[in-house]
């Protein structure tokens, strides 16, 4: 494993103490842009970066010189061919960062927080929710997905205490930039857009091989995925290894470093790796979107040991967020919005739906040391970000079948373009027939945009009667939780109220019940009186029975899991 270099005096500077839950007034992080606002608030808009903005003194004669051609370079061609680029809503700052999507700074552990009524005496733990915060206002163009990794972390304690705080994760690209006080490493989707995006690139390699930047250490920002694996918390995004984050006793955060399963891992792993609840393997796939094979699938054993790679052969990169598992297989999905760099020469993005394309799962089984047992099956017209489960069965004539739940997207690249139809997200049962090769997909709940959900984790890859969604509504933003019967369809709504947004629903299972009995929790921002609070929703009734008071703004995010007591006793702390 290998260790994030120091932060340095730059740790200062992304800290603050907490605001009052009433408070209006935001942190961004400081940086050398300067800056036009409306108010005290995001968004802003960058008006021009600093032409003499330093770079370290221990740098030779020969690298002063050269970081100093280059920055006239980045001033004046990115600048002009910015110019000539109209940003679609996707990528402007403007609409990305607005509202409670602003940044926040740092917050350090905040103890004997405001709990409005009592904490169910079974969750002792710590709910940790990951999400996109840049540190530094964009230099471009700026999506939803690019900003660095904060995690926000909720501990649940005895007597119906509760504490608090927020911290980013160490990457090597955001120690880098925090030092340097400039973003310099290039925003996969809301900068890398056309002959912008390749002069970007271009003067990102250029500073790389003068040391000016060093992106041997990983590129990623981590702001998606968590996992808690063989006693460790992992932060991931499919543009880097995994971060391993220590939870510490008092409920703080301390990024250990990039973790790469002692040197057994050398290539990015998505950001939804699986871990079987009953064998306790962690499977995952990484992909590569520069050379084949573009797909691979391994796992790692209970105690880290990583299995043969598995190529999975693919006529083009495919973005893959997300995959499913049974007892038996990896359900991999290859839909239609794949990587295409040769978009950028014609001027657009690398990130493109084709339309020509059939959307397809195979189904692989899992302990197979190559692809040639792959099944593929078609399935017409199905884009799904996130899969939420899948499992085993036979039909009443003997047919073996996959059946896969997931939250099928239209249009497909709704997320990463500006289309004037809008997004729905529809909870789906897609059944696979290993036997016939022949699909069917059913909407389970109709009319409704179902997203950022969970199952019962102890259900992973088995059948599971309910999954836990976020109401995406009015999109992006969550309105509240559904408890969806898959197979009845009924839809039983918790709602948050107006002008009260979260985002996904952590499912967090009673340890005697099995039957869908526990609790959902959930970051909520309430935006008129301006507070954020962790909710806890019991699942049978779907009624909130606790929220804790957050001494300060979190910001709409990503992915969360709750790491429960008994299982930060084991944590590895290195």
């Amino acid at each position: 494993m290998q260790a994030s270099p120091s932060f340095s005096s730059s740790t200062a500077a992304i800290t603050s103490p907490p605001e009052s839950p009433a408070s209006t007034k935001l942190h961004p992080p400081p940086s050398k842009f300067k800056l036009q606002t409306s108010n005290s608030a995001f968004p802003l808009k960058l008006i021009t970066s600093d032409p003499e903005a330093k770079w370290p003194s221990h740098l030779n004669p020969l690298q002063k010189l050269a970081a100093s051609a280059l920055d006239i370079v980045d001033h004046f061609l990115i600048n002009q061919l910015d110019s000539k680029f109209n940003l679609p809503k996707p990528f402007d700052p403007a609409v990305q960062l607005a509202g409670n999507f602003a940044p926040v700074r740092e917050c350090p552990v905040q103890h004997d927080l405001q709990v409005v009524g009592q904490l169910p005496s079974a969750l002792r733990g710590v709910y940790l929710r990951n999400g996109a915060n840049p540190m530094l206002p964009p230099a471009g163009g700026h999506h939803l997905f690019d900003g660095d990794g904060m995690i926000h972390a909720v501990t649940l304690g005895p007597g119906n205490k509760a504490s608090y705080s927020c911290r980013f994760t160490r990457t090597s690209r955001l120690v880098q930039e925090a030092a340097l006080g400039r973003a310099l490493f290039p925003k996969p989707i809301g900068e890398l857009h056309g002959h912008s995006g390749i002069a970007r690139l271009a003067l990102f390699y250029a500073r790389a091989a003068v040391g000016l930047v060093d992106g041997s250490r990983g590129t990623g920002v981590v702001n998606a995925g968590l996992v808690y694996f063989d006693g460790r918390l992992l932060a991931m995004s499919e543009d880097d290894l995994p971060y391993h984050v220590k939870i510490n006793g008092d409920g703080d955060l301390e990024t250990i470093g990039r973790f790469d399963f002692s040197g057994q891992m050398d290539r990015p792993m998505i950001a939804h790796p699986k871990v079987d609840p009953i064998t306790g393997e962690l499977l995952t796939l990484s992909y590569n979107v520069v050379k084949k094979p573009y797909l691979k699938y391994y796992k790692f054993g209970t105690c880290g040991q990583k299995s043969r790679e598995v190529p999975i052969s693919l006529q083009q990169p495919t973005m893959i967020h997300d995959f499913a598992i049974t007892e038996t297989s990896v359900v991999v999905p290859d839909h239609q919005v794949v990587f295409k760099l040769s978009e950028m020469i014609r001027g657009g993005s690398p990130v493109i739906h084709d339309p020509n394309k059939i959307s397809r799962f195979g189904v692989l089984p899992r302990n197979d040391p190559d692809d040639s047992r792959i099944q593929w099956i078609h399935v017409p017209d199905c884009f799904c970000f996130h899969l939420w489960n899948a499992w085993d069965e036979l039909s009443s004539r003997g047919d073996k079948i996959v059946v896969v739940i997931g939250s099928c997207m239209s249009p497909p690249d709704s997320i990463f373009s500006d289309r004037a139809d809008p997004l729905r997200s529809d909870l789906s049962e897609i059944r696979l027939n290993l036997t016939t090769g022949e699909s069917r997909r059913r909407v389970i709940a109709p009319g409704m945009n179902l997203e950022a959900g969970q199952v019962d984790k102890r259900r992973l890859g088995r059948k599971t009667q309910y999954a836990y969604l976020a109401i995406a509504e009015p999109w992006p933003k969550c309105s509240g939780m559904a408890k969806v019967d898959l197979e009845s369809g009924e839809v039983t709504k918790m709602l948050y109220g107006e002008g009260r947004f979260g985002g996904e629903a952590c499912f967090v299972g009673a340890e005697e019940g099995g039957g869908g009995e526990g609790w959902l929790m959930n970051i909520v921002r309430d935006e008129k009186r301006e507070m954020s609070e962790l909710i806890v929703v019991e699942t049978d009734s779907m009624k909130q029975v606790a929220s804790v008071r957050l001494p300060t703004r979190v910001p709409y995010g990503f992915h969360g899991t709750f790491v429960c007591s008994q299982l930060l006793r084991g944590q590895r702390l290195c």
